[in-house]
């Protein structure tokens, strides 16, 4: 290993940070510097995942905690790679701009996880390259040893161009199946809910990745197992954490005053680029006053909307529900639909969800098979990972709870929602 990278990689590393998922973090003091920012000390007022902590009450770390394990992981992950021979390409100010994007990778999140991410916004790898290249950022991760172009491009894919060399390396390492991302937040976010299913062996992963300068990390056969398991326990995680019932009816209740606030003019999407969760909800309850709209409040309260039906998925029928604007005119006619069977609904009153794409990555290269892992002796194949995005993908219809226990005695209610299809009546 070249001297200069091993330097970047190994000394300096004198500050402390303990963690309850690795155990003691080190950053440099230039890093330490960085994290305790304003853009970066924003994320510690960001729960990782939202409303989750109404289903797993333990679920209240933040989106800095997470930010700083990824730091962690993926300064271990450039530390083997560049030991089994990337350091023919690194570089320095390559390996500290690294360090940089894995510490600052969600530094332009959204509050209150994915409620925001449906919406007319920008994206927040978008958000988190144009802070990286604002002051007091910039200066400091100069200060770092790192290049703040290279960093914010290795965050923001726009940024940069195609990228190549080694720029397209951290790219892969930063996001892929077996990025320090995922490795963070799944082992991270099982620990806070109490669950084991996002349990990685996460040293044993990092022993077996080879670099490749275009492929980012390649896997030998030896690591199949544990690739389906992180594919395996992602699908988990969403299905019994993340898209939980109740997670999907408060983030479609916040998802819902959003789009109307924005629609009125009530609020510009600038205002949302940097809150963190209460003051979204401050801002929220202000507009919300001003519509008489109380989804908001009704949230902070923990009064969630309930299931009203569960329609599985069809694209060819229910691709017109993607569109979260066009879901809020079809929400208006079911509303209608409703009235016309005898229920005093409001369009407020109803909330048609469903989830955002989710993917399962398998880009992974398998070297001793000398073929992909889609395509390898993995028992996880196409057809597997696409049942998985079937199984998660359901339509849910909320309604306000206090037309529970006449909803448990409408009969006409499938009828009303799935074979008569209102959505594709407009």
């Amino acid at each position: 290993m070249k001297k200069t990278v091993q330097s970047a990689l190994t000394e300096g590393f004198t500050d402390p940070v303990r963690d309850v998922l690795w155990g003691h973090i080190y950053l440099t003091p230039a890093l330490a510097a960085l994290a305790a920012s304003a853009p970066f000390m924003r994320l510690h007022r960001i729960m990782q995942l939202g409303p989750v902590y109404l289903a797993y009450p333990g679920a209240t770390h933040t989106r800095a905690s997470h930010s700083i394990g990824v730091y962690h992981l993926g300064r271990r992950l450039l530390q083997n790679l560049a030991g089994r021979g990337a350091s023919e390409w690194l570089s320095p100010e390559g390996v500290r701009s690294f360090l940089c994007a894995c510490l600052l990778h969600d530094a332009g999140h959204f509050p209150y996880t994915h409620s925001l991410k449906e919406l007319p916004l920008r994206s927040h790898e978008a958000l988190t390259g144009a802070i990286i290249l604002s002051e007091p950022v910039r200066s400091l991760v100069g200060a770092s040893g790192a290049d703040p172009e290279l960093t914010a491009a290795i965050v923001d894919r726009e940024l940069g161009g195609e990228g190549g060399g080694e720029l397209l390396f951290y790219r892969k390492l930063l996001s892929g199946c077996l990025d320090p991302d995922k490795l963070d937040y799944l082992n991270r976010d099982a620990r806070y809910c109490g669950v084991p299913y996002g349990v990685q062996d996460v040293d044993f992963i990092l022993s077996r990745l080879y670099p490749h300068i275009e492929r980012g990390a390649d896997i030998d056969s030896r690591l199949i197992p544990n690739v389906e398991a992180v594919l395996f326990s992602k699908y988990l995680m969403y299905r019994t954490i993340y898209w939980h019932r109740q997670v999907r009816s408060v983030t479609a209740m916040i998802k819902k005053a959003l789009l109307k606030c924005l629609e009125s003019g009530l609020l510009a999407g600038e205002e949302l680029y940097d809150l963190d969760d209460q003051s979204l909800f401050t801002l929220l309850r202000v507009c919300a006053g001003k519509t008489g709209g109380d989804l908001v409040g009704a949230v902070y309260e923990g009064r969630s909307y309930i299931v009203a039906a569960e329609i599985p998925f069809v694209e060819e029928d229910h691709a017109c529900l993607r569109d979260i604007r066009s879901r809020s005119r079809y929400e208006e006619q079911l509303a209608a639909a409703f009235r016309t069977a005898g229920f005093s609904l409001r369009a407020e009153d109803l909330i048609i969800d469903l989830p955002e794409p989710v993917s399962f990555e398998t880009g992974l290269f398998v070297q001793d098979e000398e073929r992909y892992f889609a395509e390898s002796s993995s028992a996880f194949k196409a057809e597997t990972l696409n049942s998985f995005v079937k199984t998660l993908y359901t339509i849910r219809v909320f309604v306000n709870p206090v037309f529970e226990q006449k909803l448990k005695t409408l009969p006409e209610l499938c009828a009303i929602l799935y074979d008569n299809k209102i959505w594709l009546q407009l």
